[in-house]
């Protein structure tokens, strides 16, 4: 079976056990992912906004255009990695997804995961971010690899956790800091391969 085809069997999951009922009746849809099921380098973000839940893409709106424009400044583009929230619905009003939300999505994010079996994942903010380190302080951990054995499988990942692109939308200087660590990604990932 290919990934695609997993990947896909995920999102049938999460309708089928009725994954946040809540959410699911004031979303338009379930936002899974997109990119290469085969991508080496694995974005997360935290939930669907107000485009991605009306396109069904994650990161479509004005963070997803800078995400596009970061990743053009490390030469990469969107069909060469993958895309994803925790939380696979729009939370309502935009607001920040909830703890019992992010762990009610949880295991269908590490499902996707193993999956695709990245050898990075970079998280998109906070949420994301303490997905993989529930003591994250993004202003201090942002732009920092970090080893860890993750999954039922233990396998070794690497994480590097950088502020959402929105963060850089409401704060001009934060752009800079967010190029900066953007361009650890390649760097990271030839370390990675060389060991």
């Amino acid at each position: 079976m290919t990934k695609q085809r997993q990947l896909d069997d995920i999102a049938k999951d999460i309708l089928k056990q009725n994954v946040c009922p809540d959410l699911a009746a004031d979303a338009t849809q379930l936002v899974m992912g997109t990119g290469n099921p085969d991508a080496d380098i694995v974005f997360i973000g935290e939930a669907p906004g107000k485009k991605e839940d009306e396109q069904g893409e994650p990161f479509v709106g004005r963070s997803g255009q800078l995400l596009d424009s970061m990743l053009e400044c490390i030469h990469l583009k969107r069909s060469q990695v993958y895309i994803t929230n925790i939380v696979k619905y729009r939370p309502p009003d935009n607001r920040d997804p909830r703890v019992s939300e992010k762990q009610a999505f949880a295991p269908f994010l590490e499902h996707q995961l193993e999956v695709i079996d990245p050898k990075i994942v970079v998280t998109l903010g906070r949420h994301s971010g303490e997905f993989f380190f529930p003591d994250l302080v993004i202003s201090r951990d942002h732009g920092e690899p970090k080893r860890l054995k993750w999954g039922a499988k233990n396998r070794p990942l690497v994480v590097l956790p950088l502020y959402h692109p929105a963060a850089a939308l409401y704060n001009g200087g934060m752009r800079s800091t967010l190029k900066f660590d953007f361009a650890k990604i390649p760097i990271v990932m030839k370390q990675i391969s060389i060991k």
